[in-house]
């Protein structure tokens, strides 16, 4: 009986190579379209479908594979005799190997055409001969990755094992599930529908987790945003896990402010943000706010890095593990690359802009997934509630601090000036506890300064803690029971106060 390999694939790197080691080894080759003009171009002996089934393509293509003569030849197991005298009887060949790559959907998606365009690239036959070939991996190589041709070649001269067929059965179930998984996300109109089904790829095995003894690797979303996951590193050692989650931190805060903007982050929270007239400056004050945790920080500058920015970063005293900003200078490169001590192992990140979203987010539980929409503030109109209205310059700071606080782990306090943060009391189990910490940062700096809260007050303590301080504005949702004592304590300690509507909780 001749073996028999059924080569069938939108991606054709290395297919002419496979192909020719098929043929080395005895195969024969039947393949579809425009891969079997490939083999037959390279000078390949190639069996088209059509001349198997008997049936010439249909629909524009849409039907090549679908029929008896390529499935029972897929799904036939070679070990049950009763398969193989029905084979005998319906003259139908066995295959041994099927190599299958499935229409580009994803990449169709990825360039902007259009639903119908989209529909034309969902493959049916493939994936129909993919999971075919990978439930029969008793008897079949199902082969849909390109960097396994080598080795299924090698393993068909040397000699096959069951637990090299069942590793590629798995990689394929892989492929026909993730490639499903877009096109049901790309048709699925609801956010939460009843099953949801999310694709991820691999785009990196990390170090380690959170910590040395969590293996951890990263995953991209093919249909996801740009972000900073997708920043491009210039320069530096391989980014961590925490290295991610800090750098994600600091990029989502630097793009919700305005200017030139810098934010430092350590340990998810930002211990520093400023807006000042240059990314220097702003570095600068944002390290000021608390440099002791700013050592060893990750640094995001909303505007473009230059050489006065490097410079800022690198003066003595200065240690930081990432930074991260929109478009580098080559001699603000230059100027890492030429630094002792930490300069050769800093990650220097590219990163696209990110912008309001609706997004989901997923936070895991043991056996189950949230699933919710992105923090994005709405943006609403905020309601003055005190007797006394803020100044402009109040109104800057309250703006500010509002900007940060969302960024900030509950219970989050964040007192702040015009133009940067100046103390954050953050992740704490009463709100009396983020205050005072927050004071306790800022110190003499909390004398006419803005305090945002990310949720609201149920007691006036919060305000009398603060205002004993001297803090003079206030910003919080709104919404307790008790607003009213909370209002009128404001108005006691002469506070300008506006309640946003919005709660920015952030676990």
């Amino acid at each position: 009986m001749a073996r028999l390999a059924l080569l069938s694939v939108s991606d054709k790197t290395g297919i002419v190579e496979f192909g020719q080691g098929l043929s080395r080894l005895g195969f024969e080759l039947v393949s579809t379209g425009r891969t079997a003009s490939t083999l037959a171009d390279a000078g390949l002996e190639v069996t088209e479908v059509s001349q198997v089934t008997g049936y010439q393509e249909m629909l524009d293509g849409r039907v090549k594979t679908l029929h008896p003569k390529i499935h029972g030849g897929i799904l036939a197991d070679m070990a049950n005799e009763g398969h193989v005298a029905e084979l005998e009887r319906a003259g139908v060949s066995p295959f041994e190997v099927v190599a299958v790559n499935l229409y580009p959907f994803e990449a169709t998606v990825a360039s902007g055409a259009g639903i119908e365009e989209a529909i034309e690239n969902i493959d049916i036959g493939g994936p129909a001969m993919v999971r075919a070939a990978a439930k029969n991996h008793g008897s079949v190589h199902i082969v849909v990755d390109r960097d396994d041709y080598a080795q299924v070649l090698q393993a068909l001269e040397t000699g096959s094992s069951l637990t090299l067929r069942r590793q590629l059965a798995a990689k394929a179930f892989r492929h026909t599930a993730f490639y499903d998984s877009l096109i049901s996300r790309y048709l699925t109109g609801e956010p939460f529908p009843s099953e949801l089904t999310l694709g991820w790829r691999r785009s990196a095995h990390l170090r380690y987790g959170e910590n040395p003894h969590q293996p951890a690797a990263l995953y991209l979303d093919p249909l996801g945003e740009p972000g900073l996951a997708r920043a491009q590193q210039l320069w530096g050692k391989e980014l961590s896990y925490n290295n991610l989650l800090d750098a994600e931190a600091a990029w989502e805060l630097v793009n919700d402010m305005e200017g030139e903007a810098c934010v430092v982050v350590k340990h998810g929270n930002p211990c520093g943000a400023a807006v000042a007239e240059t990314g220097a400056e702003a570095y600068r004050a944002a390290r000021a706010c608390d440099q002791v945790s700013a050592f060893g920080g990750i640094a995001a500058f909303r505007e473009p890095v230059g050489r006065d920015e490097a410079a800022a970063m690198t003066e003595k005293g200065n240690f930081l593990e990432v930074v991260v900003a929109p478009c580098w200078d080559e001699e603000a490169l230059e100027v890492f690359r030429g630094r002792g001590g930490w300069g050769p192992n800093v990650r220097l990140l590219q990163a696209p802009h990110v912008s309001s979203s609706d997004s989901l987010t997923l936070r895991t539980l043991r056996g189950a997934v949230l699933v919710s929409t992105m923090d994005e503030d709405p943006g609403g109109e905020w309601q003055f509630v005190s007797k006394r209205s803020p100044t402009p310059e109040e109104t800057r700071a309250m703006r500010l601090a509002w900007t940060l606080v969302a960024h900030v782990k509950s219970n989050a306090i964040v007192l702040a000036a015009p133009d940067r943060l100046l103390g954050m009391g953050a992740g704490q189990p009463n709100r009396v506890q983020s205050v005072r910490l927050a004071l306790d940062q800022a110190g003499e700096a909390a004398q006419g300064s803005a305090l945002a809260s990310d949720a609201f007050f149920p007691f006036p303590d919060s305000l009398e803690v603060a205002a004993e301080a001297g803090v003079s504005c206030v910003v919080q949702p709104g919404g307790s029971k008790n607003d009213a004592s909370v209002i009128e304590a404001a108005d006691r300690f002469g506070m300008a106060m506006a309640f946003t509507g919005t709660r920015h909780f952030r676990h």
